[in-house]
């Protein structure tokens, strides 16, 4: 498909897991995996609500939803869920669509990575799918204190960036991450649709 972006747009900012690198199903699988540890499962439903969101916040929703409050500890079922993601992790692939307006803008339109997930992982998973390279601006789940839907990470972007809020385009595959994009004015594009987003 051919995406072209528009003038008034001077910055670009894309989510990772699901955005960029079709990570989502190998979340999905590492989430069972631990929660089969601990008595529990994991929806695709539940997750989708959390796109974006880091792994700790979404353990502790995780926990309240099977009413598991303090017999577990949600920092050892998201470093549990970690581990079985990085044993995924080779496995992963780039969202082509997504990866060509990042080869096709690089070097012309200012660009950041703005994602949910820890630093380690991200740049993981962006060197695996040969992309680490397109990216001087990285904000992660490690880097801010508030996380989607709260604009932070973005605005983090943009500050990196130094390109004003109303002129960055936003590629994202969560309704949390859409929303803290809309929240300061930026332009939002939900790329659900551009790929077999099933898991």
């Amino acid at each position: 498909m051919e995406f072209d972006i528009p003038d008034y747009i001077k910055g670009l900012i894309f989510d990772l897991d699901g955005t960029l690198a079709n990570t989502m199903p190998l979340h999905m699988k590492a989430w069972k995996q631990a929660c089969r540890s601990f008595g529990m499962d994991m929806s695709s439903e539940f997750l989708r609500n959390f796109t974006g969101v880091p792994g700790k916040n979404i353990a502790h929703a995780l926990i309240k939803y099977h009413s598991k409050e303090g017999s577990i500890d949600p920092d050892v079922i998201a470093e549990q869920k970690k581990e079985h993601f990085i044993n995924m992790q080779h496995l992963v692939r780039e969202v082509k669509p997504v990866a060509d307006i990042v080869r096709k803008y690089h070097g012309i339109i200012p660009m950041a990575i703005g994602t949910g997930g820890h630093r380690d992982t991200a740049v993981r998973t962006l060197e695996l799918i040969e992309m680490r390279q397109y990216f001087d601006h990285i904000v992660t789940g490690d880097d801010v204190s508030k996380h989607k839907p709260d604009p932070e990470t973005f605005l983090k972007c943009a500050d990196l960036i130094g390109v004003s809020p109303s002129k960055i385009m936003v590629f994202e595959d969560g309704d949390l991450g859409i929303r803290a994009a809309r929240t300061v004015g930026m332009h939002p594009v939900d790329v659900r649709g551009w790929y077999d987003y099933s898991w």
